[in-house]
């Protein structure tokens, strides 16, 4: 869920059964952990299970006893490291507010929909699904190639932006505005790029 802690999301009150997010998204956290949720009717599921998990790696059912404080089972060895870098980012989130945070990721899609939709962008899904933290917008027709455009605003300007995947290869670009990312600068800088090497076309 690449919109934790950057739009409400109101995971019991809409029966949602698992939900996980990677800790580099919205909390700007280093990437390695993964926060997850599980409801009772998905812990019911996993206790109620007639084979045995195939996976070691992804034996939900001796990650959820080892979380229990059942009898002691080696299951991974704790990256404490990165949980107390999230510790952190939780503590920013806290700090700042979810309100404010959610309200800063709203601002900071608009002003980039707008800069982008005057360059000749033009969003792939409608307004109503749209989610501020990943755009996917198509290019303009006048940009022939858009993995040299890309390559371009990372050597010079410093700025990645992601291409598009599978059918959308060359057609499309994912810009994410997330976590502390999420800014009015880091906007402004890309759409400053963007005009500057549009212009000298």
């Amino acid at each position: 869920m690449t919109s934790y802690c950057g739009v409400p999301r109101e995971v019991d009150k809409w029966g949602i059964d698992a939900v996980y997010t990677g800790t580099q998204k919205c909390l700007s956290a280093p990437p390695g952990l993964s926060p997850i949720s599980f409801s009772p009717r998905a812990v019911a599921a996993l206790e109620n299970r007639k084979t045995k998990v195939q996976s070691w790696f992804l034996d939900l059912s001796l990650v959820k006893n080892y979380w229990a404080g059942a009898k002691r089972a080696y299951h991974h060895t704790g990256p404490v490291s990165a949980m107390f870098a999230l510790r952190e980012a939780y503590r920013l989130v806290l700090e700042e507010g979810l309100e404010n945070r959610f309200d800063r990721h709203r601002k900071n899609h608009l002003l980039l929909r707008k800069g982008l939709e005057g360059l000749g962008f033009k969003y792939l899904v409608e307004e109503a699904y749209r989610l501020p933290q990943l755009n996917a917008v198509l290019l303009p027709k006048s940009i022939k190639d858009e993995a040299k455009l890309r390559k371009q605003l990372l050597t010079e300007y410093n700025i990645e932006v992601g291409g598009g995947l599978g059918g959308f290869a060359g057609k499309i670009w994912r810009i994410g505005l997330m976590g502390e990312s999420c800014t009015e600068n880091h906007v402004n800088m890309l759409l400053g790029a963007l005009r500057s090497i549009l212009g000298e076309r």
